[in-house]
């Protein structure tokens, strides 16, 4: 019968569980989920959606279009300084913002969950030395300490994906770190240690999947920073060079007065998308906030559950007047106190 159960429960759709229907109870991670899908599909598509070439000044006859608006143009967002198509840029440049940023978050995830298991099971010497590396990566401001090194090296779109994933992995290092100190001291893990399971075995196939909730939470915020710094790097010229497009350099037009005060078309779009992406991120991170946080609950009911009936079962036999224990009722609700 557990054995039938369990795989109705893996066969379940995911949008019946009640996982997704607390999510989709908050409107603002649904919002956030939307944008990001469009902006993916945008980044995907761009070759189909872009009007013109975006590495490409637009003539007409043997004038270029340079700081021609919209309507002058006859483009969605006007051009450049050099006569490019603003909108075709802006598409193309969602592929580089995207990708970085999940470039990043995929490196210093990896990392992150790699040290920190480290630390969190072994603990003792590996655990110092990786701990106290961490604390020296802390001890520089991150955008500081990735300008230096994104200006000594040559600045790419690569070189900008491994140094934001190298330099933004100690957040994820300590929160596993701390997970896994929990979670090392439970029941099955102790079971698979007597069992004879080795250590790669035990971290990687009982442990991490038991702490995955509050690494993805991490892993979303840390995208929106990712996208934010890059565009910073960008900016500063550091980061994603021209003649590619990216949401960061974009906004280096902004630098001459005139275009900031009479240009707003090749600036203004560029800032909106980095500002849309990294809220709606942040609103899919506070979704899955409160979702992690449901999740605990019924953890520690089940866990409380469980506690309740050994006690019971342990003690109602030693007096008489207490009513006759329904194991069965309690046994059952317990699958559903775990239902996330």
């Amino acid at each position: 019968m557990e054995k039938k159960r369990m795989k109705y429960r893996q066969r379940q759709n995911f949008f019946k569980t009640d996982a997704w229907k607390r999510f989709r109870k908050n409107k603002l991670a649904l919002v956030g989920t939307a944008v990001i899908l469009l902006l993916i599909l945008v980044a995907v598509f761009a070759p189909v959606i872009a009007q013109n070439d975006p590495y490409v000044s637009l003539q007409d006859g043997n004038t270029v279009l340079k700081n021609m608006s919209p309507s002058k143009s006859h483009t969605i967002l006007g051009t450049d300084s050099i006569g490019r198509d603003g909108f075709s840029r802006l598409v193309y440049a969602a592929r580089v913002s995207m990708s970085v940023g999940l470039v990043a978050v995929g490196i210093s995830t990896v990392i992150g969950i790699v040290l920190g298991a480290i630390a969190g099971y072994f603990g003792g010497v590996a655990d110092t030395i990786i701990m106290r590396c961490v604390d020296v990566v802390n001890c520089f401001p991150v955008l500081f300490l990735i300008i230096i090194v994104a200006t000594i090296l040559k600045p790419s779109i690569y070189n900008v994906m491994i140094i934001i994933g190298l330099c933004n992995w100690t957040g994820t290092a300590r929160l596993v770190r701390g997970e896994i100190l929990r979670v090392r001291e439970m029941e099955y893990v102790q079971a698979a240690v007597s069992l004879g399971a080795t250590d790669f075995r035990i971290i990687f196939s009982h442990v991490i999947p038991n702490v995955l909730a509050p690494i993805i939470v991490e892993a979303t915020m840390q995208m929106a920073r990712a996208i934010l710094t890059e565009a910073s790097l960008s900016y500063l010229g550091c980061g994603v060079q021209l003649p590619t497009a990216s949401w960061g350099n974009m906004l280096m037009d902004a630098n001459n007065l005139a275009t900031l005060t009479k240009r707003p078309w090749q600036w203004i779009p560029a800032g909106a998308c980095i500002f849309l992406a990294v809220l709606s991120i942040n609103f899919i991170g506070d979704g899955l906030i409160k979702k992690e946080e449901k999740w605990t609950e019924k953890r520690l009911i089940r866990k409380d559950l469980q506690e309740f009936t050994a006690i019971w079962m342990h003690t109602s036999w030693m007096v008489p007047c207490l009513p006759p224990m329904k194991t069965d009722v309690i046994i059952a609700a317990l699958p559903e106190a775990m239902d996330v």
